[in-house]
């Protein structure tokens, strides 16, 4: 494969891809002195798969590497993360920030959603080899909102991922989950992942 090639399926493999590089179990950041860091989803709590069930890493502290697509470039150093995947091309990843106040939240929280309502032009304009289309699935009440997207890409070598995201918070923590497969928009569990959204941003606290 060619090297150029190679480096573009690395970066839009994360959509789907769910393998958890080992590392430490690091606690999540506070949002504040003395209290109980955000809970995040226990594996049980994905969309279910049809032939596997879901496995999960430690939440670990730091941006993931390798970053989702997307929205990883905004995630500071500051966020703590927890990737899950199941015995077949599905994975999902959840990345929580605590901010200092409420007002940079609801920024943060805008600059995440500002970034997948460019998604696919973004992806298409770095990777010239991959086509890229996306739809917004609507605005989820739950504490302060949550909002769903999907992104399909297609390569020029034929392979297909789907992946669906959401961004919600609740005061001053923003939390992202990403759920992708192989596929397009016709495999997305949108009913399933909304769910899913709605428990993560409930149990942060």
């Amino acid at each position: 494969m060619h090297v150029r090639t190679r480096e573009v399926r690395v970066a839009v493999a994360a959509l789907a891809t769910g393998a958890a590089l080992a590392v430490a179990a690091v606690p999540a950041t506070a949002a504040t002195s003395g209290s109980a860091p955000p809970a995040f989803l226990e594996p049980s709590e994905l969309p279910p798969h049809p032939a596997s069930d879901w496995y999960a890493g430690p939440v670990t502290a730091g941006r993931p590497d390798p970053l989702p697509m997307c929205v990883g470039e905004a995630l500071p150093s500051t966020a703590s993360h927890r990737r899950y995947w199941t015995e077949y091309d599905t994975g999902a990843l959840q990345v929580t920030v605590v901010e200092r106040s409420t007002r940079r939240a609801q920024e943060f929280a805008a600059l995440l959603r500002k970034d997948l309502d460019d998604c696919a032009r973004k992806v298409m304009e770095q990777y010239p080899d991959i086509t890229a289309t996306q739809k917004y699935y609507g605005r989820l009440n739950v504490e302060d909102g949550a909002h769903v997207h999907g992104v399909h890409t297609v390569s020029s070598w034929g392979a297909s991922d789907i992946g669906l995201f959401s961004v919600g918070r609740d005061g001053t923590t923003v939390t992202v989950v990403r759920w992708g497969q192989m596929g397009g928009f016709q495999h997305a569990q949108v009913a399933d992942f909304k769910k899913t959204t709605v428990t993560a941003v409930a149990e942060l606290y």
